[in-house]
């Protein structure tokens, strides 16, 4: 059974930290909550979300993906060196390495998306030397996985889903939580 780590640090954009979550644990995956700082971590709307683990406490490599959460101040609180250390260390490992929002800015930090494709919140890895950006909902490269912003949340982890190998999850995940349903509103 594929693991996955969800980086809380305070201030994270709760949308897309419990979205990611709550869809990757509809399909089983073990998917852990790491608070960087205390058991309890408050998001940037002010709810408090208890962790299932601590970053001093774990290994990293006992993980198939890391996911990094935007929100402001929250995605600056993870430029922190374990969280580098974390993930640097899955994606020397091949594993999946996610961010979403503000976050892409700290893997470019990291130096992960170096001659990578990559999207994010408007503004945040534009223009930056050595990345690719795409306007798209989610963007993988390799092991690289971005997206937007809070409305791609649902698309963000799907994309995690499907790239740690549970697409038939991904597609009756996505049908029953009816998100096919803007497929056919959305142009």
């Amino acid at each position: 059974m594929k693991k996955v780590l969800v980086m809380l640090a305070q201030g994270f954009e709760e949308i897309e930290a419990v979205t990611v979550v709550d869809v990757l644990r509809r399909a089983n995956i073990v998917c852990d909550m790491c608070s960087i700082d205390k058991e309890y971590v408050k998001g940037v709307h002010n709810i408090s979300v208890k962790s299932d683990c601590n970053i001093d406490d774990i290994d990293p490599l006992e993980y198939d993906a890391i996911v990094l959460p935007g929100g402001l101040p929250g995605a600056t609180n993870l430029r922190d060196e374990r969280v580098g250390d974390f993930v640097k260390q899955l994606n020397e490992n091949g594993k999946i390495v996610a961010a979403i929002c503000a976050a892409p800015e700290i893997l470019e930090g990291f130096g992960v998306l170096k001659n990578k494709k990559c999207t994010s919140y408007p503004g945040f890895v534009k223009n930056r030397d050595g990345v690719t950006y795409i306007e798209d909902i989610t963007v993988v490269d390799g092991n690289i996985i971005t997206s937007r912003g809070p409305a791609t949340s649902i698309m963000f982890a799907l994309t995690i889903m499907k790239q740690l190998g549970y697409a038939k999850e991904a597609h009756d995940i996505k049908e029953g939580m009816m998100v096919n349903f803007y497929d056919k509103i959305v142009k």
